[in-house]
């Protein structure tokens, strides 16, 4: 198949590689470089995210996304308290750390640490748990007459910390209440 395949790799095998093909119609040259990388991980250009939202109840997952070569091991900390997998908690190979079933006792401090052949790093986050959004009034199934207009109720519950929003949707497709203005009222209540 014409293939190069090379194991181990150190800094000697960095370079410009040739393959030529040759038959008796004549010589094609194809260039490419390998470049080796290597380097401690470093979380300059992605640190995880200060304050990270999860809903009472829900699920979680904190991105631990460092620049590391080659890949790092990943750990996790919940202030001093080292985390390991768990009924509730897990540890992603790409370092990742989800929590289900998040209670009031899981906010807190967080932090990824990422080791790797080249060095260590670590970024942290904090975990604030907010109530979750619930329909507590769910439209309800209606049926007209052609040419009459309908009215459909919708209302939920929510963290009064956060802003909410509603979003309606027909077999699908979210509705453009700009666009289709002259079809569809949106009518806010207070």
């Amino acid at each position: 198949k014409g293939e190069l395949r090379m194991q181990s790799l150190t800094f000697d095998d960095a370079g410009m590689y040739q393959c030529i093909a040759e038959n008796a119609h004549g010589i094609i040259y194809a260039n490419a470089e390998l470049k080796i990388v290597a380097s401690p991980p470093t979380f300059e250009l992605n640190p995880m995210k200060k304050k990270i939202l999860a809903a009472k109840g829900g699920r979680v997952i904190i991105e631990c996304k460092p620049k590391a070569a080659p890949k790092p091991k990943f750990s996790w900390s919940k202030g001093t308290e080292l985390l390991v997998n768990g009924s509730r908690i897990r540890i992603w190979d790409d370092g990742s750390l989800e929590i289900i079933n998040i209670t009031k006792l899981d906010e807190g401090r967080y932090t990824c640490f990422a080791e790797n052949n080249r060095g260590k790093a670590n970024s942290t986050g904090v975990l604030e748990m907010t109530e979750a959004t619930r329909i507590t009034l769910a439209p309800l199934n209606v049926d007209v007459t052609v040419g009459e207009n309908a009215t459909m109720q919708c209302i939920a519950s929510h963290d009064p910390t956060l802003d909410l929003t509603f979003i309606w949707s027909l077999n699908g497709f979210v509705i453009d209440f700009e666009k289709e203005h002259e079809h569809y009222e949106r009518n806010v209540m207070v």
